[in-house]
């Protein structure tokens, strides 16, 4: 048995400033988070994602990053991430913060934040919209549950999890594997480069 890690997918600094009321949002989710003992997972950076974190530790919870640069770039997590991934992924980090979280709630965001989306459809993590992608429901896409609170969303997320707030997951972490594509790509840009 162990803590639910819960994804939370949203914007950076350029879309979410801090004070914004989406950032105080963000901020108010993980507090909740952290209060209801989940560990939050996040994109690791500005925003959203610097919120969510900063909300988590206030409350004395703990929060996860998962980061697109190596950790030799020298970029850092947020002042608030308690444990960083650095994956060198870039984008594809994104893949991760969908499939690892046991539930993850998307907030307002941009293209990446889509992205997130799409993943978490895709491998099936249950999903709950937190005062955004309202729309996206009536437009092709799986249906999912919509909150306007963040008290809301949190019960659509326990609900999904078939769990109490507080209670424990019985169930192993997800980490699916992300093989190195170095060799792979190397190979396609050779073909690409005979090919043309």
């Amino acid at each position: 048995m162990r803590k639910p890690v819960i994804g939370v997918f949203g914007g950076g600094k350029a879309t979410v400033p801090a004070g914004s009321p989406t950032y105080r949002l963000a901020v108010a989710l993980g507090r909740l988070l952290a209060q209801s003992s989940a560990l939050v997972l996040c994109g690791g950076r500005g925003g959203v994602m610097e919120a969510v974190s900063r909300g988590a530790r206030e409350a004395g919870g703990r929060s996860i990053g998962v980061l697109p640069f190596a950790a030799a770039s020298g970029e850092r997590a947020n002042d608030f991430i308690d444990y960083a991934i650095y994956t060198g992924l870039g984008d594809g980090r994104n893949f991760l913060t969908a499939a690892v979280p046991d539930a993850a709630l998307a907030l307002a965001g941009e293209a990446g934040t889509l992205s997130e989306i799409g993943l978490a459809l895709k491998v099936g993590t249950p999903l709950v919209y937190l005062a955004a992608w309202k729309f996206l429901n009536e437009n092709g896409l799986p249906s999912v549950p919509y909150a306007e609170t963040p008290e809301q969303a949190l019960s659509l997320v326990w609900a999904a999890l078939g769990i109490a707030p507080g209670g424990r997951v019985n169930a192993p972490l997800r980490t699916p594997a992300v093989p190195e594509q170095a060799a792979n790509l190397q190979g396609l840009a050779e073909i690409v480069r005979q090919w043309s």
